[in-house]
């Protein structure tokens, strides 16, 4: 082992020399900030040494950078939301398309009517209950009577003469049958499709 001499206590700094030490440290700390540090960094370059060195274009750069980055990461987020919007609209419209598709005619019915011949078809309903229909006539055209009744009651709900087809909603305003009469008033046969769907108990010929 060696043996060290411990030094004297003159030998040690005094506290001025280290305060001055540390105000010196703490003044060179404060000077690389201020010319290299924010002028290379973030293109802050107040003293203009920074210029001098071409530390400030360094910087000016990496801030340019920082900043397209920015722009493509806030660029990203709105195409993002957009999207997102986009698949929201898209799926509303395949929910209405799928909706609709579920929601097939639940009856239909095709039949031949001569000149001056007639046919009656009736939806068998109670009072508030409603029907959807859709009417194709082909060949011609059909005089037509959507009607009411039953209780004692009766009720009209649309006329047609001459009509090659019509769709709308029967509401039903009382518990009966609810329908249609129809008679070819032109000189050849006449093919009537009717289709219905909703609230109804039966769809009967009520000829």
């Amino acid at each position: 082992m060696f043996n060290s001499n411990r030094p004297s206590l003159e030998e040690l700094p005094s506290s001025a020399q280290l305060l001055k030490s540390t105000v010196i440290a703490g003044v060179s700390a404060v000077a690389i900030l201020v010319t290299v540090v924010l002028p290379a960094e973030y293109g802050i370059d107040p003293t203009r040494v920074g210029g001098m060195l071409g530390l400030a274009e360094m910087g000016e750069i990496k801030t340019q950078l920082a900043e397209e980055a920015e722009m493509d990461r806030q660029m990203m987020e709105a195409e993002s939301d957009q999207s997102s919007l986009l698949n929201d609209i898209f799926g509303l419209f395949v929910g209405a398309a799928h909706a609709q598709e579920v929601e097939a005619w639940r009856d239909e019915i095709t039949f031949t009517l001569e000149p001056d011949a007639s046919a009656e078809w009736k939806l068998v309903m109670t009072e508030g209950q409603t029907a959807q229909y859709r009417m194709i006539v082909k060949g011609g055209r059909v005089n037509f009577d959507l009607h009411g009744h039953g209780g004692g009651q009766s009720i009209t709900y649309e006329k047609g003469r001459g009509s090659t087809g019509s769709e709308g909603t029967i509401l039903a305003d009382f518990e009966g049958e609810h329908g249609w009469f129809w008679r070819n008033r032109d000189n050849s046969d006449v093919t009537v499709t009717v289709q219905v769907r909703g609230e109804y108990a039966e769809f009967k010929d009520a000829s």
